[in-house]
């Protein structure tokens, strides 16, 4: 099953701080607005996201309609697929995305260590 792009997301206490230590580790700059405090940082195939103030943890980052390069594919599981197969296994989805929508959207789950995912398509669903 083909999740989409992956990368973690940290929540940081000082996003200027976190920037300047992950760019001596070698990444770059891939994305985000640094004035809402929010960046994306890429090395090699390595994402991370640092976001300070917008979650309470660090958590997995799945972008279905992704590729590794943030292009959008043609063909790939809607969001809303995903989260209705997961749902179909047992797992517990909080928040969920709206079934009656198309296009962007993002569901939860939790890990049984309470480790949150987070599947977010930025993407149009793809065509039927």
């Amino acid at each position: 099953m083909d999740l989409g792009n992956f990368s973690i997301s940290l929540a940081v206490k000082d996003i200027d701080a976190s920037k300047a230590f992950y760019e001596k580790l070698g990444f770059e700059v891939a994305g985000g607005d640094l004035a809402q405090k929010w960046i994306v940082l890429q090395s090699g195939q390595a994402r991370i996201g640092l976001f300070q103030g917008m979650f309470d943890r660090n958590m997995l980052t799945f972008n279905p309609g992704w590729n590794a390069a943030k292009e959008t594919l043609t063909a790939f599981p809607d969001v809303r697929e995903l989260q209705r197969r997961f749902k179909a296994l047992g797992l517990q989805v909080a928040p969920q995305a709206d079934e009656a929508t198309e296009g962007p959207a993002f569901f939860m789950l939790a890990d049984p260590d309470g480790n949150p995912l987070l599947f977010d398509q930025h993407v149009p669903s793809p065509a039927r």
